[in-house]
């Protein structure tokens, strides 16, 4: 129905306009074509005067009004340091081009009325005139000359990549349909590899596993950056063109498939900094939510946004991310809590190339391997170390194991048992109880016997490597500690463990 009656009014409007046209035409043959032709001119004349007047009335007064909303005015000065170098030279160039919008739009205007055609006057034809063509060129070309020489300046310091030996964070933005994946670096500060044919539902990016930077990578679900840190971004696509878009920190480039580009900029304003700025403003008073007046206001409700600046398909309006510029201290903590990629989606899975023999490993991997479970280890002791409970004191080894049904170590338990000799050496002053668990199979005296003699066999390998035997006790405890049911195959494994409780603790 609704497409009916605006199919009408369509209809009607037509009619009315093709029956004034005709009522026109009728008009200048009765009065004389000439004459309805020189009242045409002359009212015309004084309409284009009055559209003029309001037209730069409505133009001054829209970017007076709406001047608290827009990037580079108001409360909205750049978030980044190197956004007030292009703020300067756009607003060079909307000075220059604006005088000039204003000068060619008033002769419009009034040339408009001033030459409008009258009865007897002619128009001046002037083939040629040296002088002005000089004129209108060189004023142009000296204008444009200033303006190319400090938009390049402006250039040449935005896109100046970082340089050797500076301290910067790198992170890396994949754009895809319709979401932007989001990669830091780990511990080493580095991003690991990755190639096309890798990807799949669990390697999203394609990430080679085999290189050791990918072992600490992590995906996290919005951006968070410190203020006054160097950050440079590695942008690339998986799919089609997008761009990657941070308006605040006048950050902009295009993510193009196959081919890397990078951003490079430093944060100048923490997120609640620019809500302070915007709390200031009356414009960012309102509610957030107008069905909710009682409600958060706009400022409350801010944050920095990452969005892609390329249509790129159906789904464009949802790439979205949040940005987070926080102090480095809160920016060091959030980073602590984050976990690899690797760790949360692929260690153990069919995906896991360390998922095999040590022995069939190469050298290159055995090394990342010892080194992640190195990391592995000094994080749960550092938390033991701080905790207070008893409870949460205990550092569960889970790379000792042992022969089936024994108490002999395998080969590789020397490395997870190596990470506890330096504990133990960087801590000297720390007593240790090294429990030996079993799962409820079998008889409890047998039980009772393994838990006691792998927990032995850890002890004598601790103290043959030089680890001092007064700071360490033994104690097997059976089946009695579980930790999950033993009534599956899943609990029974998870209850046979060596676990390292700390007794006393002096932080060194």
């Amino acid at each position: 129905m609704t497409g009916l009656i605006i199919f009408l009014c369509l209809f009607l409007a037509t009619v009315v306009i093709v029956q004034i046209g005709k009522v026109t035409e009728l008009s200048a043959k009765i009065n004389g074509e000439e004459k309805t032709q020189i009242k045409s001119n002359k009212a015309n004349g004084r309409l284009w005067i009055i559209f003029g007047f309001f037209f730069f009335l409505l133009t001054s007064w829209s970017a007076f009004y709406f001047r608290n909303w827009m990037l580079g005015y108001g409360p909205h000065d750049s978030a980044s340091l190197h956004g007030t170098a292009l703020d300067n030279i756009f607003n060079v160039t909307l000075i220059i081009t604006g005088i000039v919008f204003v000068l060619t739009h008033v002769l419009l205007f009034y040339f408009a009325w001033k030459y409008s055609g009258r009865p007897g006057r002619k128009v001046y034809f002037q083939a040629h005139d040296t002088k002005l063509e000089i004129i209108w060129t060189a004023i142009p070309a000296v204008v444009m000359t200033f303006l190319v020489m400090g938009g390049l300046d402006a250039w040449n310091e935005v896109m100046a990549d970082v340089e050797p030996g500076e301290d910067y964070i790198e992170i890396e933005a994949t754009g895809m349909q319709f979401a932007w994946m989001i990669r830091y670096p780990g511990p080493d500060g580095k991003i690991g590899s990755k190639y096309y044919t890798n990807i799949s539902s669990s390697n999203p990016m394609g990430q080679d596993w085999t290189d050791v930077k990918n072992l600490d990578d992590f995906h996290p679900t919005e951006i968070v950056l410190p203020k006054g840190k160097k950050v440079r971004v590695r942008i690339t696509s998986r799919d089609v063109l997008h761009n990657f878009d941070l308006p605040h920190f006048r950050v902009k480039m295009d993510a193009v498939p196959g081919i890397p580009t990078h951003f490079v900029f430093t944060p100048i304003l923490t997120t609640e900094e620019y809500k302070a700025k915007l709390k200031e403003t009356p414009e960012y008073q309102q509610p957030s939510d107008k069905n909710e007046p009682e409600g958060p206001k706009l400022w409350e409700t801010f944050e920095y946004e990452l969005a892609c600046a390329e249509l790129c398909g159906s789904g464009h309006y949802s790439m979205k991310r949040i940005v987070k510029i926080v102090e480095e201290d809160e920016y060091n903590a959030w980073l602590a809590k984050q976990q690899s990629y690797y760790e949360s989606s692929i260690k153990g899975t069919a995906d896991d190339p360390y998922n095999t023999d040590f022995s069939s490993m190469s050298k290159e991997m055995q090394e990342a391997l010892v080194g992640m479970r190195k990391t592995e280890f000094d994080n749960k002791a550092a938390a033991a170390m701080a905790a207070t409970a008893a409870e949460e004191k205990i550092i569960r080894l889970d790379y000792v194991n042992f022969v089936s049904g024994g108490s002999t170590l395998d080969d590789l338990s020397k490395y997870e048992l190596g990470n506890v000799i330096d504990f133990m050496k960087k801590n000297p002053s720390v007593m240790l109880e090294l429990a030996g668990h079993t799962d409820s199979q079998g008889e409890l005296k047998s039980n009772m016997t393994l838990s006691q003699s792998r927990a032995e066999a850890v002890y004598n390998f601790l103290v043959a490597k030089g680890a001092s035997s007064v700071n360490l006790r033994a104690v097997g405890y059976g089946p009695n500690r579980p930790v999950d049911t033993n009534d599956t195959a899943e609990g029974r494994k998870n209850n046979r463990r060596t676990e390292l409780q700390i007794l006393t603790a002096e932080v060194q």
